[in-house]
Formats: structure tokens, sequence, C-alpha cells
């Protein structure tokens, strides 16, 4: 589940190895790209943190991120 702090939605997604982590990744930056809104992120080996906040919108949560994010979360399901 999304969460919503200091004006950015969060979410940490764990996967089996580092390998998946990184599929994922390719896959959230061709989405993101396509959007035009690209994510803040960290990845550690099998961890991926992902940060969205709008930057035009003065770094706050606008309905652009809670688009990224719905997408984002539907690449798991």
């Amino acid at each position: 589940m999304w969460q919503e702090e200091n004006n950015q939605l969060i979410k940490t997604f764990v996967f089996k190895n580092f390998i998946e982590a990184f599929g994922f990744m390719t896959k959230v930056a061709l989405i993101a790209e396509k959007m035009d809104h690209h994510p803040e992120w960290t990845n550690v080996y099998n961890k991926v943190t992902i940060r969205l906040s709008t930057h035009d919108a003065g770094n706050t949560v606008t309905e652009k991120d809670r688009k990224l994010a719905e997408a984002i979360d539907k690449l798991l399901n």
C-alpha cells in the first residue's frame, strides 16, 4: 500500500532477488517515460523503494503521481 508522507507517495517492493527487482524497475521505467513522470527510487538487492511527487507542482502529490502509482501496482497483478 502506498503511504503519503512528506508530500510524497512512498512504497517499498520486495522481490526474490536482485534480477527480479531490476526487471521490475525496467518495467516501471518504460511506464514512467511514457507518462513523462519519473520516480525517485532506490534499489538495494531485492528491495525497490519508490517515491512519487510532482516537481512542477512544488513537490507535492498530484493526480499524476496517483496514476503512476496505480500503473506500477498493475505490474504486479
